[in-house]
């Protein structure tokens, strides 16, 4: 009894149909135009190192540990919030970060109209000298600032319950 797989075998090339000369002029057109092995290190498809082969990969794998140990690190030493809010180096903003310029330009705008508000409505020249805040003749900058020592001791004074 004749096996039957036997009339079945295929015999057709794994190949291309191409004849052997025209497939060994486009492997040399190929490897002419390969590139060279520091441009494939240079892409991170060659290893820039000189570890042997089968070493390379345990190279990678501790500089990548090294690099993850480093980052642990620098993160647990990261100031809190709290203290870089504190610092001036975060805004103490709750708003979403795409509005925080607009937030500060806003509180800038309501500072300044505070302020102008604030001088149209200062008292005059007269009554500060009424009140005895003002002298009418000018003064020397020593006995300014004597009067304003003397000024914030008593205020000092009255806060404390001395006075």
């Amino acid at each position: 009894m004749a096996d039957s797989r036997d009339a079945v075998i295929d015999e057709t090339p794994i190949s291309p149909s191409r004849p052997d000369h025209i497939r060994q002029n486009s492997l040399e057109k190929h490897l002419q135009h390969r590139p060279d092995p520091q441009e494939l290190k240079d892409r991170h498809i060659l290893l820039d190192t000189n570890a042997a082969p089968s070493l390379q990969s345990a190279a990678m794998e501790l500089e990548r540990q090294r690099a993850s140990d480093s980052l642990k690190k620098g993160l647990e030493r990261r100031p809190q919030k709290e203290d870089l809010i504190e610092r001036n180096i975060l805004p103490s903003s709750s708003a979403a970060p795409a509005i925080q310029g607009q937030q500060r330009e806003l509180e800038k705008h309501m500072r300044a109209d505070s302020l102008n508000e604030k001088i149209a409505h200062r008292p005059q020249r007269e009554e500060l000298i009424k009140e005895g805040i003002l002298t009418e003749e000018p003064i020397s900058s020593e006995e300014a600032d004597r009067l304003y020592e003397e000024r914030i001791e008593d205020e000092y004074a009255k806060r404390e319950g001395g006075a």
